[in-house]
């Protein structure tokens, strides 16, 4: 069997200017909180993911790929997951963890809808993902409020 580990990073700020663009975060809107500044939907946990996923392949997701599909008019960050799932190939995802640092929105009451919006997109058990979240007691940015960062590591296997 093989055993391989990607780690992910993602962050955003928030917008200062006021659109009709809504805050997508692990494939959730969360309402009454500033969209993130992106050319996406800027959703940093699913960036953090394609990341991870571009650490075990050795595939530059959101960098070239992502950059297209979004030239091309596709915003939604789940799109971009999908493209990133197809360069696993043989792997199955054994195990997904991601930790999100921030003061705004309090992410513990969508736990459970970011979990089961990530299963259903990775085709896994929810049971698989786990969700922290942390404001890091406001010593960076992302703690006083200003955006979100995201930290993903995946875990996957092949036989």
């Amino acid at each position: 069997m093989i055993v391989k580990t990607g780690i992910g990073q993602d962050s955003h700020r928030f917008e200062t200017r006021i659109s009709d663009k809504k805050c997508i975060i692990g494939g959730i809107v969360f309402d009454n909180v500033p969209a993130l500044e992106g050319n996406s939907d800027a959703d940093v946990v699913l960036h953090a993911l394609c990341n991870a996923i571009s650490g075990v392949t050795g595939t530059n997701i959101l960098g070239k790929i992502s950059d297209d599909m979004c030239r091309s008019g596709i915003t939604d960050s789940q799109e971009y997951v999908k493209e990133s799932m197809k360069y696993l190939k043989d792997y199955q995802i054994s195990n997904v963890s991601i930790s999100i640092e921030c003061k705004r929105p309090q992410i513990s009451p969508r736990l459970i809808d970011m979990k089961s919006s990530i299963a259903e997109l990775l085709k896994i058990d929810c049971e698989s993902i786990g969700i922290t979240a942390t404001t890091g007691e406001a010593l960076t940015d992302f703690g006083r409020g200003l955006g979100i960062q995201a930290f993903v590591v995946i875990t996957v296997l092949k036989e």
